[in-house]
């Protein structure tokens, strides 16, 4: 290495020394540049995530499906004889109850001959009228004649909803029929939010011949009136499982095809590696993770995670 000759720099001329001080300046700082740019980088790399831990809930897997309310069974209310009808109790759309007087018929014979009976002898009161009552209790769903009208006997007047026939008929893929058993409890959500258990009693012995699925019934128990044809969400059941280990859907990605699944887990404050995981059920925002098995204090990214390269630098931000 060469050093400068101080003896020749007192000799040297002024500009030569102005020139020696600026070259040395200038060299000193490209070198802070540099450091300056490196630092930058550095801090540019890192990209700001969000991080969770691992909890132990509850997990339930389950379905929705559609069921629609029904009456099994109708009462039908028919004349008992020719004649004209005098009196009409029952109105579409009302609660009737057994024994209760719907129709009044006066045969034709009572129409034509009543009155000449009762001049000749009026303690005989013959009126000809016969009244028909309701054999079941429900709602009168049909409604087919009015007052005046000619009936003959054994026509329809009018039809009945057995209460007591009142179920919920859920249309399950046959596929799925394991899961819901005769006896077993499903839970119905009606469209005003109204939440309600039915249990399944007897299923039908036929399916949908386009979509595959049977009606299984499933009787409820409600003071409160539901109209038929109803549909209610019933939701079944495929499995649940107790404190087991979940974390937001956030925190898992997948390759393209979903064949693949990890997490981004921190080693220290800057530091996210790729691990391998394998899910389990999958319930709301949540899923159950089975392997590995992390702890309570192991910190995984929850956002910012995507497109992470594994061992990634980032920076964790509130």
């Amino acid at each position: 290495m060469k050093y400068l000759n101080l003896s020749k720099l007192r000799s040297a001329p002024l500009y030569v020394l102005m020139g020696i001080c600026v070259l040395l300046f200038s060299c000193k700082g490209g070198a802070d540049k540099s450091a300056d740019d490196e630092g930058d980088t550095n801090v540019k790399a890192q990209t700001p995530v969000t991080v969770t831990t691992v909890n132990d809930s509850t997990m339930v897997d389950y379905i929705d499906l559609n069921a629609t309310s029904a009456f099994l069974q109708k009462g039908f209310v028919k004349a008992n004889a020719n004649g004209y009808i005098q009196k009409v109790n029952a109105q579409l759309g009302h609660f009737v109850n057994t024994g209760e007087v719907l129709f009044t018929i006066k045969t034709k014979e009572a129409q034509s001959i009543g009155n000449s009976i009762n001049i000749l002898d009026t303690t005989f009161k013959f009126s000809g009228e016969n009244k028909i009552k309701a054999s079941v209790h429900g709602y009168v769903t049909q409604l087919n004649h009015q007052t005046g009208d000619y009936v003959q006997d054994g026509e329809q007047l009018a039809a009945i909803s057995d209460r007591s026939s009142f179920v919920f008929l859920l249309q399950l893929p046959y596929e799925l029929k394991a899961y819901v058993r005769d006896g077993q409890d499903v839970q119905l959500t009606l469209p005003d939010g109204t939440k309600m258990t039915g249990r399944a009693t007897s299923s039908m012995p036929s399916v949908d011949t386009v979509a595959q699925t049977q009606s299984i019934v499933l009787k409820v128990n409600s003071d409160k009136p539901i109209p038929e044809n109803l549909v209610a969400k019933a939701r079944i059941i495929k499995s649940a499982k107790a404190n087991t280990a979940s974390l937001p859907k956030t925190a898992i990605l997948s390759n393209e095809t979903q064949t693949e699944f990890w997490v981004m887990k921190l080693t220290d404050a800057t530091t996210a590696v790729k691990v391998p995981v394998k899910k389990g059920i999958e319930a709301g925002d949540r899923v159950e993770i089975l392997s590995p098995k992390f702890s309570a204090q192991d910190k995984i990214v929850v956002t910012g995670n995507y497109g992470l390269a594994d061992t990634a630098k980032v920076k964790i931000v509130q």
